[in-house]
């Protein structure tokens, strides 16, 4: 009997699905967009049919069903598989998650947050293999992250352990972030942030070639900031600097505290590639007062991709229903 497990990535904008065997072969995959407009219910029927698809297009039985493992962009209750928010999906109050896709499938259900679970397909799967101390960033809109202690999330008490983008920077200035206060790392250094400078550089004529940029697209994007750094540009550079210096500060904390064998950073800032891992290694280096911290310590990009949250998702599945398979 063929056994597989199903690991979803929920997302504001699509649904990604896998199907993987319990060793981590992805089957298949697929997506679709998201029915923000169809409700909390409207989305779980949509996961669920995604699901059914899948199985009848792989010839997987529910006879072979390991379960379901699930990431949502919001805090979550993991052990009772609630979502206590999620403000991408337009779900203000908490959503019995797991209950309501068991209801659906008749299968399993765990769930985590997406961030976590991104970490976890990392350690299973992508650059953080043989790892077990770990903490893994994406650097996107904001910053999401996930740390893994002995091959276990950090939770934390309210299930929000890992916020690393809402560390504050600069406790007394800085701009506004989303989560409500100021000086959070994700106003520094997240692809947010660096199109904010970029598009300040360019009005102010500080960048020339970001200025060409912006009155050619209409817009600025992070990649073209680090583009015109990667050629040069002082002011272009002088951001990517200020992004770097303080995402290194950041964790170089975390280094202090955690001492993780690998920090893993994902993301479509990440893929500046040693241009942006090179300066970041400098200032991690620059802020960790002992030598052995910052020698076992990789800083290493992340090699998923996008697949991340869906082998994560499967994993827990794997890791907490069928600890067999460990």
């Amino acid at each position: 009997m063929k056994q597989w497990i199903a690991g979803v990535d929920i997302g504001g904008t699509a649904i990604k699905i896998a199907l993987l065997t319990p060793d981590g072969e992805l089957v298949a995959r697929l997506q679709e967009a998201t029915p923000l407009h169809a409700g909390e219910d409207g989305i779980m029927q949509k996961v669920a049919e995604m699901i059914h698809t899948l199985m009848q297009q792989n010839d997987c039985t529910p006879d072979g069903a390991c379960g379901i493992g699930v990431g949502v962009p919001g805090p979550v209750d993991a052990d009772n598989g609630v979502v206590l928010q999620a403000v991408n999906l337009h779900w203000k109050q908490p959503v019995a998650l797991q209950a309501k896709l068991q209801a659906l499938t008749g299968l399993p259900v765990a769930v985590d947050n997406d961030a976590n679970t991104a970490a976890l397909g990392e350690m299973w799967r992508g650059a953080g293999q043989g790892a077990k101390d770990l903490v893994v960033l994406t650097l996107g809109t904001g910053i999401g992250g996930g740390v893994i202690i002995d091959g276990k999330i950090v939770h934390g008490i309210n299930g929000v352990g890992g916020e690393i983008g809402h560390i504050t920077m600069t406790p007394h200035s800085g701009c506004a972030c989303n989560c409500g206060k100021t000086g959070c790392l994700e106003t520094y250094s997240s692809a947010t942030a660096l199109i904010r400078e970029g598009r300040l550089a360019a009005a102010a004529g500080a960048s020339p070639m970001l200025a060409q940029m912006l009155a050619a697209n209409g817009d600025i994007q992070a990649k073209d900031v680090l583009d015109a750094a990667k050629a040069g540009d002082q002011a272009a550079s002088a951001i990517v600097d200020q992004a770097v210096t303080y995402l290194g500060l950041a964790l170089s904390h975390l280094g202090m505290v955690l001492n993780p064998s690998r920090i893993v950073i994902g993301g479509g800032v990440a893929l500046a590639g040693d241009f942006l891992f090179s300066r970041l290694r400098q200032a991690f280096a620059r802020y960790i007062p002992f030598s052995y911290v910052r020698e076992s310590t990789q800083i290493i990009p992340a090699s998923l991709g996008n697949d991340a949250g869906v082998y994560g998702a499967a994993w827990l599945i794997r890791s907490r229903m069928n600890p067999a398979y460990e």
